[in-house]
């Protein structure tokens, strides 16, 4: 993806991994373990009765009713390379950002925007394969789509700071980062088919639940003000036809020296 580059503030190695994202990192980190020595010693079937469990298998979730997939596959990595570079994405893009927002609401957004592009996972696939003989059969695993929710949040709390495109000697904005990385995904997602391994559905929707949850104050404050604006004009209309009905007609109880 790229590195993130921080201006101003020497590296503190003793916080340079805040609580939550050093709680996940060991997480992930002991159960992929886990996953790797069960295929050492009880064989490859161990893994995908693993994977087929606890990884989001869209028919699982719709049909036989795992309910807890949509959280469980966030911890479960493919290989070596798939655990470090997702533990490293999430390190760089949101270690600033526990910093700045506290363990406690990291938590709650990360594992919004996971089980939030779960969910819209399992939608999409199911839509595309209602009867379970193709794409909602294939569990998905991986952080990436809280991760993709992380980097959302970056670019949007942190917009100007810089990611250096590895290995190019190239550095973008967070913002226009975050924008290119989206697009790509919405590309591969149209143009890969059942043959690519990576997720776009997750990716692109953890971005998608990461902007509602940002922007739900927004949305609430906008759907009230439109309401109060509603309930502004109608009253003002029912004045104006009181006005109107009643301009011709006499004081209901007329003084009585007026003649």
């Amino acid at each position: 993806m790229g590195s993130f580059r921080s201006y101003g503030n020497r590296l503190n190695w003793r916080g340079a991994i805040p609580p939550a994202i050093k709680t996940l990192i060991i997480a992930c980190g002991v159960i992929f373990l886990g996953q790797t020595l069960l295929g050492m010693f009880a064989g490859p079937g161990a893994v995908k009765w693993v994977w087929d469990t606890f990884g989001l298998q869209p028919f699982a979730v719709t049909h036989l009713f795992f309910i807890w997939q949509p959280f469980t596959y966030l911890f479960l990595h493919g290989g070596i390379w798939h655990v470090l570079l997702n533990m490293l994405f999430l390190w760089m893009f949101g270690a600033d950002l526990e910093r700045a927002w506290g363990t406690r609401r990291f938590y709650a957004y990360y594992f919004t925007c996971g089980v939030g592009a779960g969910i819209v996972n399992v939608i999409v696939k199911t839509i595309l394969d209602p009867h379970g003989h193709g794409t909602s059969m294939i569990p998905t695993i991986g952080a990436s789509g809280a991760i993709y929710g992380v980097l959302l949040a970056a670019a949007i709390v942190f917009p100007d700071r810089q990611v250096w495109i590895i290995p190019f000697p190239i550095t973008l904005p967070m913002k226009v980062y975050a924008l290119i990385m989206g697009a790509l995904e919405f590309y591969f997602g149209l143009t890969s088919g059942s043959g690519d391994s990576v997720s776009h559905v997750c990716h692109l929707g953890g971005m998608f639940v990461g902007y509602v949850y940002l922007r739900r104050s927004s949305f609430f404050y906008d759907f009230r003000n439109k309401y109060s604006d509603w309930q502004r004009k109608r009253l003002r209309r029912k004045f104006e036809v009181y006005v109107r009905d009643h301009q011709d007609k006499p004081p209901s109880n007329p003084d009585s020296w007026v003649n």
